[in-house]
């Protein structure tokens, strides 16, 4: 008797694959957004500051206009949720984010498969998800690719005489950029922003 056994399947590069996809829809959503001003994706009511990322997906009742559109066979983009104003909390892709206010977290699972954002009130040295906005009077210091669950991190502090700005670091009116440090950044480069 021969005895056949299967092979495990790597799924793992199927997986980072699919994972990085949907991170990036959800990036390009989000920054759509933050350019119009529009709320062209998906929204659901803020939850709790404190509530898991999990509690999202079970906010959407099942048997939403997504569920039955999805059942029919309608395209991706018209089977997501409706779009609604949010001012902090979870959040879909699409939603506009309140002046004021940062993304901070990215969830891969909520809002059915689409991604979902945390937004919370800018603070100074408060770590922020690619595609957030950044506040006026802020600048990005620090970098890291590995962060906001691989989207990537911005360090967003307070402008003040003598800090190190990162590339794509807005300089506020009454700075300039001089010193340049190809190390700064978390390897991107850096500039020593200081007062004029």
């Amino acid at each position: 008797m021969t005895l056949t056994l299967r092979q495990p399947r790597d799924r793992s590069r199927t997986t980072t694959a699919l994972g990085w996809i949907a991170r990036t829809a959800a990036t390009v959503a989000l920054l759509a957004a933050a350019f119009t001003g529009t709320t062209a994706g998906a929204a659901v009511a803020a939850a709790p500051a404190a509530a898991p990322a999990a509690a999202l997906t079970a906010a959407i009742p099942a048997a939403d206009s997504s569920s039955s559109a999805m059942a029919a066979g309608a395209p991706a983009a018209a089977a997501a949720p409706a779009a609604a104003a949010s001012v902090g909390g979870w959040t879909c892709p699409g939603v506009a984010v309140p002046p004021g206010y940062v993304i901070t977290m990215f969830d891969i699972r909520g809002c059915n498969g689409y991604g979902a954002w945390f937004q919370q009130p800018v603070r100074d040295g408060i770590w922020t998800c690619g595609g957030s906005p950044i506040v006026p009077g802020y600048v990005l210091t620090n970098f890291d690719t590995k962060g906001c669950s691989g989207v990537g991190a911005w360090f967003h502090q307070l402008v003040r005489n003598g800090i190190w700005t990162c590339p794509y670091s807005p300089i506020p009116a009454g700075y300039r950029s001089t010193t340049y440090d190809a190390r700064g950044c978390s390897g991107l480069g850096a500039w020593l922003t200081v007062r004029v």
